[in-house]
């Protein structure tokens, strides 16, 4: 007897086919172009250009914001896949060397529309950190896509290059850096961390031996331990110099290309790919250095601190945009869940709880979204020659902070809106979600861990002090703000408070203070962003006569700088109501 399944008839249970239907129209309600659908970041770049200037480059961003949510979206999640994960090729079929990875076309897919944005050519003209910033921002939407990490990279080897490189390396490989074809550019690594030697750079011990002095040659013998984008055209590496002294004096700072002028391949060996948690598409491994022939840049003695101003820094800032994108693709996804998905006879968006949670990932995100857009305007003026006094200081401080404060940011707002959604939350193929979470993990270890970034403030603080420089940047976007009298009066009470702090925790030994570290900085990182919220409030308040962002802006204050509980917090269930949905 040859058993007949059942066909089921789908009337038969409606329920389950009005809850399918439902995902599916969440699934449709999906932005098609992610600077379109994003009024905060189009009023963020008005309120910094003005809307001359934003005119004239919103076909740009507005054409990625397309590309970015479309073919590159669907090109980072495939490209993720288990089986579509790059694989080392070290040698060709008849058994030549080639030190190369297999990526999955979707890889390149991705990059050719990101590189392709423009998003590193806009860096051939000085002061377009701030347009660079709101590519990226689109483009990390995607999580880390593969690219993204490249592209920080690759920004800091152009402007590497452009402030100390030779006039040979800056003809021979800086055009080809800031190329916006995907087919003909260069793109960039940095190779830092070595197996004894991560956040204590001054422990490495791969060296560089000079070669010809007259051309600034060299050969570099060594292993680096965490290399990401492992194939990359340049390399931006540290090596030790003998006679230059022990520590982070003693490193300096060197160009070591994929391939040598002859075409053949430079002297070194890809050992093996990580296997990360995130990041994945992105080929990271361990490389052995043996006689890798090498330029100089800048001058050998200053090669740590060309690497922290044009490299670390460039890629912390990178690093917190990233954040932010992968906080701001929770909230679309978790926003646009709560209006389609029911429970109880209603859509969940309906919901206090529900309403709490939206409103709270929300503020976040755009406090770390105004927070960063500050740094790169700061940037901007910098290179335009208008930096005020205390900009020096201030970004030495504001960029660590930021990078530190964002990721953390984004963690948490992440996990909400896989909380959101429930068991299916946890699903890789249901949402972007897991994948955005796992990629924030690396970005979080990425440039510095959290103690590492923490460590550099408090001795800057103690060397410099450039903690006053950063609170007086504080108290004038605050006084700035004048029209929103509450907060500008509780921003500049919460600054002398937090100031009276850090005096005393510079008081104690170093190590001590470290301990009280983190909290002090978390609230103070909390008030630079309700202060920058604060700048552009009352610009929304007077030129659009908007109060949605000052709303917000006393929502994040009362929450993360003053600690206060929803019970403490007026008329709470309204304010969360309305910030619920953009």
């Amino acid at each position: 007897m040859t058993f007949q399944p059942v066909k089921t008839n789908k009337l038969a249970f409606p329920a389950i086919e009005q809850g399918r239907q439902d995902l599916a129209a969440w699934e449709a309600a999906q932005p098609d172009n992610y600077f379109n659908a994003d009024r905060n970041l189009r009023r963020v770049l008005e309120f910094y250009w003005g809307e001359s200037r934003l005119q004239l480059v919103a076909p740009q961003l507005y054409h990625f914001g397309r590309y970015a949510a479309t073919t590159v979206d669907a090109a980072a999640r495939t490209s993720d896949l288990r089986p579509n994960l790059p694989q080392l090729a070290r040698f060709d079929g008849i058994g030549r060397r080639t030190e190369d990875v297999d990526f999955h076309p979707s890889y390149h897919e991705a990059g050719r529309h990101i590189y392709g944005s423009g998003i590193i050519s806009v860096y051939a003209e000085p002061a377009q950190n701030l347009l660079a910033m709101a590519l990226f921002y689109i483009s990390s939407q995607n999580g880390e896509a593969g690219h993204n990490c490249p592209v920080a990279c690759t920004a800091g080897a152009v402007k590497a290059l452009q402030a100390v490189g030779s006039p040979y390396l800056q003809e021979t490989y800086l055009t080809r850096l800031l190329d916006p074809d995907y087919d003909t550019l260069y793109h960039a690594a940095q190779f830092l961390t070595e197996l004894q030697g991560g956040s204590d750079v001054g422990a490495n011990a791969t060296t560089a031996t000079p070669l010809d002095p007259d051309e600034g040659t060299w050969l570099i013998h060594g292993e680096k331990w965490f290399c990401s984008n492992v194939t990359a055209h340049v390399i931006l590496m540290t090596a030790r110099v003998e006679g230059q002294g022990d520590g982070t004096r003693g490193l300096g700072l060197f160009l070591v290309p994929r391939r040598l002028p002859d075409g053949a391949l430079n002297h070194y060996t890809i050992n093996r790919l990580k296997d990360k948690l995130g990041t994945r598409a992105m080929a990271s491994g361990e490389v052995l250095f043996d006689g890798a022939l090498a330029y100089q840049v800048g001058e050998v003695a200053a090669g740590f601190r060309n690497v922290m101003t044009h490299v670390i820094n460039t890629s912390r800032l990178y690093n917190a945009v990233g954040t932010t994108g992968n906080a701001r693709r929770a909230c679309i996804v978790a926003q646009t869940y709560a209006a389609h998905r029911q429970a109880f006879e209603r859509a969940i968006v309906h919901y206090p709880l529900v309403q709490d949670l939206l409103a709270r990932m929300r503020a976040d995100t755009l406090a770390m979204l105004s927070g960063s857009f500050r740094l790169a305007y700061v940037l901007d003026q910098v290179e335009q020659g208008r930096a005020e006094a205390e900009d020096e200081g201030f970004l030495r401080m504001a960029l660590n902070l930021n990078k530190f404060r964002s990721a953390m940011l984004a963690h948490e707002v992440i996990l909400q809106g896989i909380e959101l959604l429930g068991g299916n939350g946890a699903i890789e193929s249901f949402s972007v979600l897991p994948r955005l979470l796992r990629d924030n993990v690396v970005y979080e270890n990425w440039e510095g861990t959290h103690n590492v970034l923490l460590a550099q403030v408090q001795r800057d603080m103690r060397r410099y002090q450039v903690h006053e420089p950063f609170l007086e940047k504080l108290r004038g976007l605050f006084n700035g703000a004048g029209a929103i009298v509450e907060l500008r009066l509780q921003g500049l009470e919460a600054i002398d408070g937090l100031a009276a702090e850090i005096e005393q925790v510079l008081a104690m030994d170093e190590l001590t203070a470290g301990i009280y570290m983190r909290p002090l900085m978390i609230r103070l990182t909390d008030l630079y962003y309700t202060a920058c919220l604060a700048a552009e409030a009352a610009w929304e308040l007077q030129e659009k006569q908007d109060r949605m962002k000052q709303r917000l802006a006393l929502f994040f204050f009362s929450r993360r700088v003053l600690g206060r509980e929803p019970k403490d917090i007026p008329y709470y269930d309204d304010m969360v109501a309305r910030l619920a949905v953009e």
